[in-house]
């Protein structure tokens, strides 16, 4: 890697961790030009503006994690619904990545710049949506194979497993405790049980 593309990939990490902390629109640029240690002139060689560096954090970091996250283990499934509902349970109560105070960084950009942002929305309704269709393959597929009830309609699944998702990870940011966690979990468990 380039010193160039290493300074560029140090801003964005150290920007999105500082982001994830603080949130967006509280963090400036000159706080992320502390963190890293970068000259102004770097940063702004680098990014126009700070938005520009908010949609590269989206496009560059977290469309890769989310992948390899939200998406591959829903891959191949054997058992769609159980996938899925391991799927969650891992994100919610394994990942150290994320964090229960901080909640779900996909989330946070969502509600911070969403409503005001139309290249934000675009990027964060990408990542959403190939959230929603790795679910709505995952069970069809289920379903071409017997292992889904045929009247099982995958589309209310995914809207929703994610609107459980993004809503409980705000209620354990505001009770900074996974104990909420478990009661999604437990009721997201007896939705699917109730569809065997």
């Amino acid at each position: 890697m380039k010193k160039s593309e290493a300074t560029r990939l140090n801003i964005l990490q150290k920007a999105f961790e500082l982001i994830y902390v603080k949130g967006y629109q509280t963090t400036s640029v000159d706080e992320i030009i502390a963190n890293t240690q970068v000259t102004k002139g770097a940063f702004y060689y680098h990014f126009k503006t700070k938005d520009e560096m908010g949609l590269a954090i989206i496009n560059e970091l977290l469309k890769n994690n989310f992948r390899s996250t939200f998406i591959d283990p829903l891959e191949d499934s054997e058992n769609p619904l159980e996938s899925i509902y391991n799927l969650v349970y891992h994100i919610l109560m394994d990942n150290d990545f994320l964090k229960v105070e901080y909640g779900c960084p996909t989330s946070n950009f969502t509600q911070e710049m969403a409503p005001w942002h139309t290249d934000f929305t675009k990027a964060l309704n990408e990542l959403a949506a190939r959230w929603e269709n790795a679910m709505i393959t995952c069970i069809e597929n289920g379903k071409k194979d017997g292992r889904v009830r045929e009247d099982i309609n995958a589309k209310e699944i995914a809207v929703f497993v994610m609107s459980g998702y993004w809503g409980v990870r705000n209620l354990g940011k505001l009770e900074n405790s996974k104990s909420v966690y478990l009661t999604y979990l437990k009721g997201l468990k007896a939705y699917f049980k109730s569809m065997e």
